[in-house]
């Protein structure tokens, strides 16, 4: 039987029994962000399961599309290395909610294989659940259903325990035994007959028995790690993996050598100019070729392109290895898209996504290629380094900080550089990168402004630009961009993205990207943050986008990006973006009053400072410049003074375009992170005289009085020589300021002392605080001194041991008072107590020459606070420790005498 003829033979017998046949859903679980990829066939249904969803049917069956490549399911180190493993992989699966049981899923399983598939029943194998804790009953329903299989060998019935037979979604929720169904597929399919003492067996290490089938019974509900509760409606999940079915029913050795994947080597063969023999001596770079090419074309038919972070990671990531390993066959130039092409050929009837979607695969992959082969090279060059490098200093080790940098500088996944190490005999630390990597994100932006996309899938966003010009839509110079005048602009949809690839209409709750003829949203730059605001139809439907930010992956192409709430929103709808008016002009204060900033620290501070760095956001402004030190509170006053002094000036602003090189001349100063054309924006404050004259292509207020009160709220150090001031303005500084003002209020009407009057008020308090604990540490010191000479030391052998409990004194008082008693002598041991804070708390101390006769403070110590429930140690000769029962103090003093007796006797002294 062909793999198509199989898996319709599957589909068509459970069809036949009444059940629902549903298609495959995405590789991409939606509404599911506990997975990055669906993994198995039960995804679809497991808010079934969980009882948080529905299906209009209670029998079902399906072929599901498989990947993985992360977390608890990750076969990828896997693919290449033998012939059983694979990225991408079908599921094929019958499921029963609440409807048939373990008769039928066994029996209908028995006669799939063995009526319409033909297997050998002397060559099947059941297994069954029996708990080696013998807490869950042993699933004798099923073993009893088995054995009344037509021709199913008695002997053939095996029970394992819970790893083997027992599923389980997650630690608590639905779980129940299951029953696999393996082939023994004959003595030559052992891997391991060299091996002394290897016995074939089910479940054993070797390949001759195979797992084709796995039916799981789910009837409990665990509640707890002990805890099982038999669940009101029983249901089947049943799992096959397609791959291993078509390798046995077309009797290969290999997943990789049935119909399932022999075009695609055909193909790779016919790319590489080899026969078969030189196929079979390079045989795992044709299995990763073929199972990543199959795997990248099913995610980019479900919209998936590569891309730096999560799902996007990995399509990149497959491409670019199957690429290196064509490379070890001398394939050269991109050849992917071709194998690609017979993936979509081959799979392309029953997965119809590949035939729609060919063109946008065959592009993808191409596209992902080039700049692949544009820098592998590069950064083989620089992995071969590391290599010579690391083994000189004796090392096999590669650090995640370098493997990250040949990806993030030369696009080498960790996967590549994991195979080439692994080459060598060498390793790497893959938690390393993926930490390095992570802070890369954080610190780039990516996932916030950026989204998963990052800057190389321009050209997929080049290509829609060049589109939409060409059809007249935009002109050549692209989206007109203006965020300086109105703050709405009018214009029909000119494209629709969802996930990165183009659609006609969306619906609410899903999010898109929209294009516009013109927007007035500003793009993120030069430290300011996008606008946000909403894209909203003029058509007999209305419909709404709130958009969350707006970016620019190409020049001429500004993408906003949100939200549907309302409506379906559809290519060629008029509409009209309207950006949120209030929060720009909260940003306009905070980028205006950053201007003046920066011209005020300069005054205050001196002209070496320079700009390095500035966030202008709705609530805040934070700003970094260069100082090499703290900037005084005397400083800071006068830096607030002065800006807010410019604003209650209420300059005008003055914003022109004129050539780089004059503005410069001029003096005007750019800001940190933009990049300048020839043309360039410059922003002057100031009347008569200018106070600020900058380079900047952000949003500014007409007039320095429409920002309002400027209060800096921190001044901090963000690394050496560069100091970072954090301020508000306007509605933020308001609200700041009526905070405080209340705060004082309260204050003065605790002092009852009227608001100028509190800061004298609270030193004076503070300073008769300080007088008077200064008297009570005093007259604490003097008491516990009193209490301390009443206590009279024991003669223990010839040392003084002096112990007793000093109630009220601190750890400080107590260790001068043991100072006193044992400086200066020889011979002298002290042990005092007290309880601070209804802690107790312990300090011993020796004289210099008692640790050479086996005495140690810092054992004495922790054995009196061990008394206490406590611990702690010190030195031999002072320690102090803690406890946590004050009750026992006594106790622990009591101890005091016979500690000492019995260490100088086992130390004979």
């Amino acid at each position: 039987m062909k793999s198509a003829e199989i898996r319709q033979a599957f589909l068509d017998f459970f069809k036949q029994r009444d059940h629902t046949i549903v298609p495959s859903m995405s590789l991409v679980p939606g509404g599911d962000q506990t997975l990055l990829f669906t993994n198995s066939g039960m995804v679809q249904f497991k808010d079934v399961f969980l009882g948080t969803g529905k299906r209009p049917y209670t029998r079902v069956a399906d072929a599901q599309k498989c990947m993985r490549v992360a977390g608890k399911h990750n076969d990828l180190d896997d693919v290449g290395r033998d012939d059983t493993h694979h990225t991408f992989f079908e599921m094929l699966g019958n499921w029963s909610f609440g409807d048939y049981y373990k008769h039928e899923a066994i029996s209908w399983a028995w006669e799939l294989l063995t009526e319409v598939w033909g297997l050998p029943k002397d060559r099947l194998w059941a297994t069954c659940f029996e708990d080696e804790r013998g807490e869950i009953p042993r699933d004798d329903e099923a073993a009893e259903i088995w054995l009344r299989q037509p021709g199913f060998d008695p002997d053939h019935l095996l029970f394992f325990g819970r790893e083997e037979n027992f599923w389980e979604m997650a630690e608590t929720g639905p779980c129940g035994p299951d029953s696999e169904i393996h082939l023994d597929r004959g003595e030559e399919f052992c891997d391991r007959k060299d091996q002394p003492g290897h016995v074939c067996r089910v479940n054993g290490d070797c390949q001759r028995f195979l797992e084709l089938w796995n039916l799981v019974f789910i009837q409990y509900s665990r509640t707890s790690p002990t805890e099982l509760h038999p669940l009101p409606a029983k249901h089947v999940d049943t799992g096959m993996g397609f791959e291993r079915i078509v390798s046995v029913l077309q009797n290969t050795p290999s997943n990789y050598r049935t119909d399932l994947f022999m075009p695609i080597m055909d193909t790779i063969m016919a790319l590489a100019g080899h026969d078969e023999a030189a196929r079979d001596e390079h045989f795992t770079p044709y299995r990763v070729i073929a199972d990543h090419g199959r795997a990248a074309s099913f995610l980019i038919a479900d919209g998936v392109v590569p891309g730096n972070i999560g799902r996007n990671y990995v399509c990149r990531m497959i491409i670019r290895r199957a690429s290196r390993f064509g490379a070890m066959i001398g394939l050269d130039e991109p050849f992917l898209a071709q194998v690609a092409e017979t993936v979509i050929e081959h799979y392309g009837d029953f997965y119809t996504e590949l035939r729609k979607n060919r063109s946008a695969i065959l592009q993808t992959i191409s596209d992902e290629e080039r700049r692949f082969h544009r820098t592998i090279d590069t950064g083989l060059a620089h992995l071969d380094e590391m290599i010579a490098s690391t083994r000189v200093d004796g090392q096999n080790r590669i650090a995640g900080e370098k493997a990250f940098e040949l990806y993030a500088t030369y696009g080498l996944p960790l996967e590549i550089t994991r195979d080439v190490l692994r080459e060598h005999g060498m390793e790497v630390d893959e938690p390393g990168f993926h930490e390095a990597m992570e802070k890369h994100r954080i610190a780039s932006g990516a996932g916030e402004a950026m989204g998963e996309l990052a800057t190389e899938d321009a050209l997929a966003y080049r290509a829609l630009l060049e589109r939409l010009t060409t059809k007249g839509l935009l002109p050549e110079t692209g989206v007109l961009y203006d965020p300086y005048g109105s703050m709405a602009a009018d214009g029909e949809v000119l494209a629709l993205l969802k996930d990165g690839q183009e659609v006609e209409s969306a619906s609410p709750g899903e999010k898109v990207e929209l294009v516009l003829p013109a927007t007035p949203f500003y793009v993120e730059a030069g430290g300011q943050v996008s606008d946000t605001g909403v894209v909203s139809g003029r058509n007999e439907s209305p419909w709404e986008v709130r958009i969350e930010t707006v970016r620019k992956p190409v020049e001429g192409l500004i993408l906003h990006v949100g939200e549907v709430v309302e409506g379906n929103p559809r290519i060629g709808d008029p509409a009209r973006a309207a950006l949120d008016t209030e929060r720009r002009l909260d940003i306009m204060r905070n980028h205006t009053a950053t201007h003046l900033l920066h011209a005020a620290l300069r005054e205050v501070l001196g002209h070496h400072v320079r700009q390095a760095g500035s966030l202008v956001a709705p609530d805040r402004l934070r700003f970094d410049f260069t100082h090499p030190e703290a900037v005084t509170r005397e400083q800071l006053d006068r830096i607030e003074a002065w800006v807010n002094h410019a604003i209650l000036a209420n300059y005008p602003l003055r914003i022109e375009h004129e050539p780089r090189e004059q503005a410069v001349a001029e003096g005007a100063m750019a800001l940190f992170g933009e990049t300048y054309g020839d043309v360039v924006r410059t922003v002057r404050i100031g009347d008569e005289r200018t106070l600020s004259f900058e380079l900047c292509g952000g949003t500014h207020v007409p007039e320095t009085g429409i920002i309002g009160p400027f209060v800096i709220v921190s001044e901090s150090s963000v690394a050496s020589g560069i100091r970072r001031i954090e301020a508000l303005t306007g509605r933020g500084a308001m609200r700041l300021i009526h905070d405080r003002l209340a705060v004082l209020d309260k204050a003065a009407d605790l002092l009852g002392a009227p608001p100028e009057e509190v800061a004298v008020r609270l030193q004076a308090i503070l300073e008769e605080r300080l007088r008077l604990e200064k008297q009570l540490q005093a007259a604490t010191k003097q008491a516990a001194v009193a209490a301390f000479e009443r206590l009279e030391p024991v003669e223990i052998e010839d040392i003084a041991v002096l112990f007793g409990h000093i109630d009220g004194a601190n750890p400080e008082i107590l260790r001068e008072l043991a100072d006193r008693f044992r400086s200066g002598h020889r011979k002298r041991a002290v042990a005092l107590t007290t309880s601070v804070d209804g802690r107790p708390i312990v300090v011993t101390a020796l004289s210099e020459d008692l640790p050479a006769r086996g005495l140690h403070a810092g054992e004495l110590a922790r054995a009196m606070a061990e008394i206490m429930g406590g611990g702690g140690g010190g030195k031999p000769t002072l320690a102090q420790a803690g406890g946590k029962d004050p009750g026992r103090l006594e106790d622990a003093l009591a101890i005091v005498p016979e500690w000492f007796r019995s260490r100088l006797q086992a130390k004979g002294s």
